[in-house]
C-alpha cells in the first residue's frame, strides 16, 4: 500500500512541476505576443520613416532613424546595397554606402530638404 502511496505522489508531482512548466511557456508566448503587439503599431505609423508612394529627394523621403533619403537607405531596404555595390559606392567594413559612410567620412553631411513651404520662400 505504501508503494502505491508513493507512486501516485511522484506522478502527481511530475504532473504538476509539467503543468507548471506549460504554464511558463505559454506565459512566455503571451509575453511576446503582447510585445510583438505592441512594437507593431510603432513600426507602421511612420514617424522615423516615409510613407510609401513618396516623391525620391522630397523633404519626406527621409529615413529619420538612419538620418539618410529612405529611397537610398540599405539598412531598411537590403535589395539596394546591389546597386551602391555596382556603381563602386560601398563601405565593405561598414557595410553601407561610402557616400553614407559617417566612420569613414567623418566630415559628411547629410542633409534633409527643406520642406516645401520653405523652399518657395
Amino acid at each position: 500500500m505504501r508503494y502505491a502511496s508513493n507512486t501516485s505522489f511522484i506522478i502527481t508531482v511530475l504532473v504538476s512541476l509539467a503543468l507548471c512548466g506549460c504554464d511558463k511557456k505559454s506565459e512566455a508566448s503571451a509575453a511576446a505576443a503582447a510585445s510583438a503587439a505592441a512594437a507593431a503599431p510603432a513600426a507602421s505609423d511612420h514617424d522615423d520613416h516615409a510613407h510609401a508612394g513618396v516623391t525620391p529627394g522630397s523633404y519626406e523621403d527621409w529615413c529619420g532613424e538612419h538620418q539618410v533619403p529612405e529611397s537610398m537607405c540599405t539598412r531598411c531596404n537590403p535589395s539596394l546595397v546591389a546597386a551602391f555595390k555596382a556603381t563602386g559606392d560601398w563601405c565593405e567594413e561598414h557595410g553601407l554606402p561610402e557616400s553614407q559612410c559617417k566612420i569613414c567620412n567623418p566630415g559628411l553631411e547629410i542633409e534633409r530638404p527643406p520642406r516645401p513651404e520653405k523652399a518657395t520662400q
